[in-house]
């Protein structure tokens, strides 16, 4: 579990990291360099999930020695597929990670939600709906790594 007190925004209670894949964790369904070492590391503390459509179909090879759990969704409704998914495990408990317009609900739904802008860009419904704006994956992952710098990003 990750625990902060955030000044204006509340306290943070933390126990399940769900996030995209495809342009989230991996550009062009490949898995960025050091995302694997700091989502393993990240397991010690939360339970990862990994919700994608899989745009590549290399998702389970990619996270092949992660510490997670994989659900590839299919059909039209993977906004509402990934949202539902959040509000089963309880979306107090839940940060959340994703750059499209899939991962809108899913960023708005969970108690903090992140866009991450890499190669393949970010929607900008992710972006309104997320609590953080980041530029990688990595840094991402470092703020879980590092949960002071929560304070400082969204405190009022």
């Amino acid at each position: 579990m990750i625990q902060i007190d955030i000044p204006g925004f509340g306290p943070v209670r933390l126990s399940h990291l769900v996030s995209d894949f495809t342009g989230t964790l991996s550009v062009d369904g490949d898995l960025l360099p050091g995302v694997k070492e700091a989502l393993n590391q990240l397991s010690e503390k939360l339970t990862i999930h990994i919700l994608t459509a899989d745009t590549f179909g290399r998702a389970r090879e990619a996270l092949t020695g992660v510490s997670c759990r994989i659900l590839i969704l299919t059909g039209p409704d993977q906004d509402v597929q990934k949202e539902e998914f959040v509000k089963k495990i309880g979306p107090e408990k839940v940060i959340a990670l994703g750059n499209g317009n899939n991962d809108r609900r899913m960023l708005k739904t969970a108690k903090v939600g992140i866009a991450v802008m890499e190669e393949e860009g970010c929607a900008v419904e992710a972006i309104t709906a997320a609590d953080i704006q980041v530029r990688s994956a990595l840094s991402a992952l470092a703020l879980l790594l590092n949960p002071l710098r929560f304070k400082a990003t969204l405190r009022f």
